[in-house]
């Protein structure tokens, strides 16, 4: 991808697919260590009941657990569980 003088870039258009954008969509670049995500932040067009399957497709991968564990994220969201105890 090659920036122009403007400073814009073409968002391809299997990525703009994936993510559900299109005319009026607003997203925004996020700078991480990585480098900078694509974020949509609004606009995205709703997905269809039947296209439910590929709007979850399309989602996964998008979720940063800083490098935690499914069950790391889940003891660190849900908090201490102390008063469950052991009988």
């Amino acid at each position: 991808m090659r920036l122009t003088e403007k400073g814009q870039v073409t968002i391809p258009k299997d990525i703009r697919d994936r993510l559900n954008i299109g005319p009026g969509s607003e997203v925004d670049f996020v700078a991480d260590e990585k480098g900078a995500r694509l974020i949509v932040v609004a606009g995205g067009k709703a997905a269809e009941p039947d296209d439910f399957a590929a709007w979850l497709k399309s989602r996964t991968g998008t979720f940063d657990t800083g490098g935690m564990t499914a069950d790391e994220y889940m003891d660190w969201l849900r908090g201490s569980r102390d008063d469950l105890g052991s009988d």
